[in-house]
């Protein structure tokens, strides 16, 4: 059905309804004439009359009653649908689906949740922890969190922190059994924990900086893991050394958990972005969300929506 049947159909019930071509026309916001050649047209193309027409009244025939009965709550379903449609612009509500490696999740959005949650009651958020670089827009995200150094082209990009400082780091119980490096050389002789790249297979690079120089060291990677958490974890335990973001461990080096070796050779990364496809007409829920995350931290809540 095309939109012509559409508007068809719709001057039908309101002529129908206000049993007046005139009446109806100024709900249309059309004039009379135009109604009645719309009838007209109707007519033509059913191969029947629907309303029969004098000089006082309008009235409906048989098979407009019937037109009527069937098209009526199927034009309100479409209407219902429209204005639901629009409520979502002036109410933000829906679902959004981010997509996020674990580490950006912890540092960067469970900590705002609850206040945004709290904010939007009606918007769901869901969260896909992936620390491969997903194509966010063939695999039905609406957007994604990403270090700088790993968004996807042709986004729209809102940077969330500041500069990631990288870290090597060991547990005390490591550090019982073997001395401390000193440059970024003495790798060489101890246990390496190391992130794997699943969607490339490639080692996350140790990168180290001396005045404007930045090199990669290729280190002994005893273990390879594919989570952040799982390395925290064996890093803990006393496996060995792990090259991870600072900001990300803090709260285990004030509880002396972990010790940094090595700081003044570790660089900086760029921080965390949220970046989504260009749209013309954003869905409000997901205009909310990346307003909400880029603003300032202890912005205060609004009255609910």
């Amino acid at each position: 059905m095309n939109g012509k049947e559409i508007a068809e159909l719709i001057a039908f019930m309101e002529v129908a309804r206000s049993q007046s071509f005139r009446r109806a026309a100024s709900r249309l916001g059309m004039s009379p004439s135009a109604v009645s050649h719309t009838i007209r047209s109707l007519e033509t193309r059913l191969g029947v009359r629907v309303l029969s027409r004098t000089t006082r009244s309008v009235s409906l025939t048989q098979a407009g009653e019937r037109l009527l009965e069937r098209v009526a709550p199927a034009i309100s379903d479409i209407r219902q649908a429209v204005h639901e449609s629009a409520a979502f612009q002036t109410s933000p509500q829906g679902k959004i689906r981010i997509n996020l490696p674990r580490i950006a999740a912890q540092l960067v959005l469970v900590p705002r949740l609850q206040a945004f949650l709290e904010r939007y009651p009606r918007i769901e958020v869901d969260l896909v922890i992936d620390d491969t670089l997903t194509d966010i827009v063939s695999q039905g995200f609406d957007a994604g969190i990403r270090s700088g150094e790993r968004l996807q082209q042709e986004m729209v990009a809102r940077q969330l922190t500041p500069a990631l400082n990288m870290a090597v780091v060991g547990a005390p119980s490591y550090f019982a059994r073997r001395s401390p490096p000193e440059v970024p050389a003495d790798l060489h002789a101890h246990v390496c924990i190391n992130y794997r790249w699943s969607d490339s297979n490639a080692l996350y690079a140790w990168t180290f900086q001396e005045g404007d120089r930045r090199f990669d060291l290729q280190v002994r990677h005893a273990l390879t893991l594919n989570d952040t958490s799982l390395i925290v974890a064996a890093v803990l335990e006393g496996t060995g050394l792990a090259y991870l973001p600072q900001n990300h461990l803090q709260a285990y080096f004030d509880s002396g958990e972990l010790v940094r070796v090595l700081s003044s050779w570790t660089p900086s990364i760029p921080g965390f972005y949220l970046y989504y496809p260009h749209r013309e007409h954003m869905p409000s829920a997901l205009r909310a969300f990346v307003d909400f995350m880029t603003g300032p931290v202890d912005q205060p809540l609004s009255h609910t929506q």
